[in-house]
């Protein structure tokens, strides 16, 4: 179900897509965070309004609460042994785009939220959810957008995207 954002001056793409699970080495609970503690998504993504990545947390960030929030979950447990073990949590990608595709979160957070009048910041996850769905309702990220030229071109049109093919494609 597309998300139904009221973004301004932003029309949301439309499309919806529905992708394998994707196992992750811990269950990382989008909804607690994101959703019941109201955790901004470029808190913990912290590259996503400067490159073109939205990048993945170190574990020191997420132990930075961790190491008294929770302590006693089970999923705490197991991040706090990879913590312990030096040691990252070997995340698998969900959302991606093919090689031969360029594109920037960057560029994309400055459109709909920082360069859009009317836009406040704290409600970064409805831009977000425009490529990502409700992820701040799921529990382990799940691909629910296609991410696909077609999925991306209709967005462009409604929104005043580059039409030039080399914006996009390298």
């Amino acid at each position: 179900m597309d998300v139904q954002a009221e973004v301004p001056n932003a029309v949301p793409p439309v499309g919806e897509h529905k992708g394998d699970k994707v196992p992750q080495p811990i269950e990382f609970p989008h909804d607690i965070h994101a959703d019941k503690n109201g955790i901004n998504c470029m808190y913990c993504h912290t590259y996503a309004r400067r490159s073109k990545v939205a990048g993945i947390p170190p574990t020191s960030k997420c132990m930075g609460c961790h190491t008294v929030i929770a302590t006693d979950k089970p999923r705490i447990k197991q991040l706090t042994e990879y913590w312990e073990k030096h040691e990252p949590p070997q995340w698998n990608k969900v959302h991606d785009v093919p090689d031969f595709v360029h594109f920037t979160h960057e560029k994309h957070l400055r459109r709909f939220i920082f360069d859009n009048e009317g836009m406040d910041v704290s409600r970064a996850s409805e831009v977000c959810a425009f490529c990502h769905g409700d992820i701040k309702k799921m529990t382990v990220a799940n691909k629910v957008k296609p991410l696909n030229m077609g999925f991306c071109v209709r967005c462009h049109e409604k929104n005043g995207g580059p039409s030039d093919c080399w914006k996009c494609h390298k």
